[in-house]
């Protein structure tokens, strides 16, 4: 292939187009829509002639009835009639009363609660969870049961189902979450 240059100094000579072209047309003037400045030119006009017409207006009359102000009759003031005698005595005698109030005793179930916050199958992401929980003030233990491959982390147990929620309320705070309460039954 034969080197070429691309950068000359002089430019090319124009080839000349050996086909007959369409003889160009002039530059036509533009047309004037005649049918949309008529219809604008009316609307205009008819515009204008609905403002004067309504500028034209009478103004409606003013009644000329007069008025005679009426002069508020005086009523007779009469006096407040006595305070009410109070029916009630209970200002006198509450400061006297004693209530008792009797609380229900509180039944400890059979059963005691548990919460359990993680099953790992691997024991050193169990122990990374219990150290995240002991970080929070609460004692859990790691716990493998015979015949399982998971290390679940568990805390309690618990008298009451309440001190188990409000130990996981606290772990939410501390976004370790999820934590299930639930009855202890893996058997211990």
């Amino acid at each position: 292939m034969a080197n070429r240059d691309y950068v000359r100094k002089s430019p090319a000579p124009k080839k000349k187009n050996t086909r007959k072209s369409a003889p160009k047309k002039k530059a036509s003037q533009r047309a004037i829509p005649w049918k949309a400045a008529i219809i604008a030119i009316i609307l205009a006009g008819g515009l204008i002639s609905l403002i004067s017409m309504l500028n034209n207006d009478p103004e409606p009359a003013t009644p000329s009835a007069t008025i005679i102000p009426v002069a508020p009759k005086a009523k007779p003031k009469k006096a407040l009639p006595p305070p009410p005698k109070e029916q009630w005595d209970y200002m006198q005698s509450l400061p006297q009363r004693e209530i008792e109030v009797k609380a229900k005793e509180q039944v400890v179930p059979k059963i005691p609660y548990i919460m359990q916050c993680g099953a790992y199958k691997v024991e050193s992401q169990a122990e990374q969870r219990k150290a995240n929980i002991a970080f929070q003030g609460l004692k859990s233990k790691v716990l493998k049961l015979e015949g399982s491959s998971w290390y679940r982390i568990i805390l309690g147990p618990y008298t009451y189902k309440r001190l188990a929620v409000k130990d996981q309320h606290v772990l939410q705070r501390a976004k370790i979450e999820p934590c299930i309460i639930m009855k202890d039954t893996l058997g211990k």
